[in-house]
């Protein structure tokens, strides 16, 4: 639905808005219709379509929304990095008593494996 919005920034016709948001006609006519109902999208003459202020509203929020799930993703994948060096310091076969790490080593070695 964001892709068809997206080209229906400027008059775009039902082709168009199919090809560019690669639809086929069944699901391009039934998004038309939810968008059409929904407020995002408007029919301006004929044949041409043309997105809504309400349209841009929703494509802001779903770019927010993307970029915040893609932050929060990236988050959870340190955090598991994070455990598992944890769970590597507890568990490691080859760690003996006399090889301890100072505090400055492991967070340089997160660091390192973070990047």
């Amino acid at each position: 639905m964001r892709d068809m919005l997206s080209v229906a920034v400027v008059k775009a016709r039902k082709t168009k808005i199919m090809y560019q948001a690669n639809l086929n006609f069944m699901q391009v006519n039934s998004y038309l219709k939810g968008l059409l109902d929904g407020g995002l999208l408007q029919l301006n003459g004929d044949s041409y379509y043309l997105i809504t202020q309400k349209g841009h509203q929703f494509i802001i929020l779903y770019d927010d929304y993307l970029e915040r799930c893609n932050r929060i993703r990236e988050e959870a994948r340190d955090t598991a990095k994070g455990r598992q060096m944890l769970e590597h310091m507890c568990f490691n076969d080859n760690c003996d008593t006399k090889q301890t790490a100072t505090k400055k080593d492991v967070l340089a070695d997160y660091q390192t494996k973070k990047s």
